[in-house]
């Protein structure tokens, strides 16, 4: 099989499903928004201080591409075999949070992006993230998506910040606090 098709050479692609949509559709922009964090997980997932997460940033992959699979359905065609994701996906991405919290400094200023290499991919993730959430809303608003994507990509954009802050005290890396006009 070709990895070219030449069906999308008119601006066309399928959702799961066999539904035609052009690929300015909302649909086709939230989980390719999706793809790209993901991109951005896979190469944050890769960095040396990340070795002990790696399974955790896999999984949260893996739980990504089963959103995008789940975008890229077309709603109307409820029949399709779906992947399972569940609360317990948001639950995780919690317990990761409270677990990186209880030694992290407590937040008295907002946090400036950067510092490090990887703390900066941590932060790109995560505002990667926050524009898929905005995509992901703009398409709730035109059809139906299920509510705990809604809540898992959220809760991902805290897990990216939160993890930010943690690889800046891995890497003994003082944050860098806004403090405007500074």
């Amino acid at each position: 099989m070709k990895i070219y098709t030449k069906t999308g050479d008119k601006g066309e692609t399928s959702l799961l499903g066999g539904t035609r949509v052009y690929k300015s559709h909302l649909r086709i922009d939230a989980y390719g928004t999706i793809d790209e964090l993901n991109a951005h997980l896979g190469l944050l997932r890769d960095q040396e201080v990340n070795k002990k997460r790696a399974k955790e940033l896999y999984f949260i992959q893996d739980r990504l591409f089963v959103i995008g699979a789940l975008l890229a359905s077309d709603p109307e065609k409820g029949q399709i075999k779906k992947p399972g994701f569940s609360a317990g996906d948001i639950a995780f991405l919690e317990r990761e949070i409270d677990s990186m919290e209880t030694s992290l400094p407590p937040l008295s200023n907002f946090i400036m992006p950067g510092g490090h290499p990887v703390v900066s991919m941590a932060h790109i993730a995560r505002t990667v993230c926050r524009r898929a959430e905005r995509c992901i809303v703009l398409l709730n608003e035109a059809s139906f998506v299920e509510s705990l994507i809604l809540e898992f990509v959220n809760r991902l954009s805290d897990y990216l910040f939160v993890l930010g802050r943690q690889l800046a005290v891995e890497l003994n890396i003082k944050e860098i606090t806004w403090h405007p006009g500074d």
